[in-house]
């Protein structure tokens, strides 16, 4: 379906339930730039480097884009989708059994849940929307239940430190958008429903954040103006 869900003024803030689920993967692929060959990028790097047999969960999973397309990569791997939102878990349930799939999903708040040690971690587009006091303890928390030598990779929205440069880097991606099919409007009610709800941070910010955790490599693989990508290692 197509993401229309912004052509009125918002009547709450923006959150996943069954609207946003239904025209999801629309509204991500026109939103976040290069989202599917970013995507691509961080699951053949896990499929390349990953161990053999690795356990590999994807923290908000939303409709299992991630998953479905490493789980075409790398058989032997094991997969499991954490999401809070029930109608965005039913729809990646009926996606993986369409494709033959065996993709564990769990409901749960990221901030309150039960982890267990895996080899991969990933958070896609998903700690901004950790309110920032809850954000260390919960990186803290992937750090510890990731195996030795475990992977993170997390890919976030970010801010610019520079106010210049980020005035201009935000009507670029408003520019982009537009190009995607959004009107004016729509990108501005958008962005009023997401106020206090997307929270960025910038690189420093996020790099900071891992360091802190105990991850002892970091990298940036992706960045396109204010989206990027890092992978850490344990």
């Amino acid at each position: 379906m197509k993401d229309e869900i912004f052509k009125e003024s918002p009547k709450k803030q923006f959150e996943f339930d069954k609207n946003v689920a239904s025209v999801f993967d629309d509204m991500i692929n026109r939103s976040v730039p290069f989202y599917k060959e970013n995507l691509e990028l961080c699951a053949k790097l896990i499929a390349k480097i990953a161990n053999d047999g690795a356990k590999v969960c994807d923290l908000g999973c939303s409709s299992a884009n991630f998953l479905i397309f490493l789980a075409s990569l790398r058989k032997d791997f094991s997969f499991f989708g954490v999401d809070n939102s029930l109608p965005m878990l039913e729809i990646a349930k009926s996606k993986a059994n369409a494709y033959g799939l065996n993709i564990e999903f769990i409901e749960g708040n990221l901030c309150e849940f039960d982890f267990f040690s895996s080899d991969v971690f990933i958070a896609n587009y998903t700690l901004q929307f950790i309110r920032p006091p809850k954000r260390q303890e919960l990186v803290n928390q992937i750090h510890k239940n990731l195996n030795e030598n475990g992977i993170f990779i997390m890919s976030e929205k970010i801010l610019f430190e520079d106010a210049f440069l980020s005035k201009n880097v935000i009507e670029i991606y408003a520019d982009y958008k537009q190009s995607q099919g959004y009107s004016k409007f729509e990108i501005a009610a958008k962005r009023e429903a997401l106020e206090n709800v997307l929270i960025p941070y910038s690189e420093k910010e996020n790099i900071s954040m891992l360091k802190n955790a105990g991850f002892k490599k970091i990298e940036s693989i992706f960045k396109w103006a204010n989206f990027e990508s890092f992978i850490a290692f344990k």
